[in-house]
């Protein structure tokens, strides 16, 4: 099942809402091509990577080449200031640390509320209810260095573009689960 994986890509779902029998992502990617050409230029994939990434999970795919646990509220990667390598930044719904848990002392009957769902979905809660009720809402934030070595190489022509921006995409798919995936089962079993 899907939701037990922090991230996938539903390939048969892009391809079949794309005009393009290459798919949407693919298609977005080539028309947006030029936004690629300045990390063309650089030794290590990581920026090329980093944009792949940033195309496949904004909002302009809806819903995204790339999809989440519906814990995870965002993820990012960005290219570390360190060493040049590639890192990660992901935001996940977490319950109350447990040491708000046992205790409801601190409450004081004010009701504290946890994040709302719709649909299994976690949501910011609205401006409506937050002026009606305080809300304690925890977030873990993970940062992590990902492996480059299985990034693909950076394209030699513009065609080749669309189809490394996916092997990209794919890599920090797996690389992601393989260290985010225990943490979610672990929350969702708290």
């Amino acid at each position: 099942m899907r939701e037990r994986n922090a991230f996938w890509i539903d390939h048969d779902y892009d391809r079949a809402q794309s005009s393009d029998p290459v798919g949407r992502y693919a298609a977005y990617v080539a028309a947006n091509s030029d936004l690629f050409r300045p990390t063309l230029e650089d030794i290590a994939p990581v920026r090329f990577a980093c944009l792949a990434w940033e195309l496949a999970t904004q909002p302009r795919l809806s819903p995204g080449f790339v999809r989440w646990h519906s814990r995870i509220l965002d993820a990012s990667c960005r290219q570390g200031d360190w060493d040049g390598g590639l890192d990660a930044q992901i935001r996940m719904v977490s319950p109350r640390p447990g040491q708000l848990s046992a205790s409801r002392v601190w409450e004081h009957d004010r009701g504290w509320r946890d994040w709302p769902q719709v649909f299994g979905q976690f949501v910011e809660p609205s401006p409506e209810r937050t002026a009606a009720h305080p809300y304690l809402r925890a977030v873990l934030l993970a940062q992590t260095p990902l492996p480059v070595a299985e990034l693909p190489p950076l394209p030699a022509h513009d065609k080749d573009i669309p189809q490394h921006a996916e092997r990209a995409v794919s890599v920090i798919v797996r690389e992601l689960n393989d260290q985010l995936n225990p943490i979610l089962r672990s929350l969702d079993e708290a």
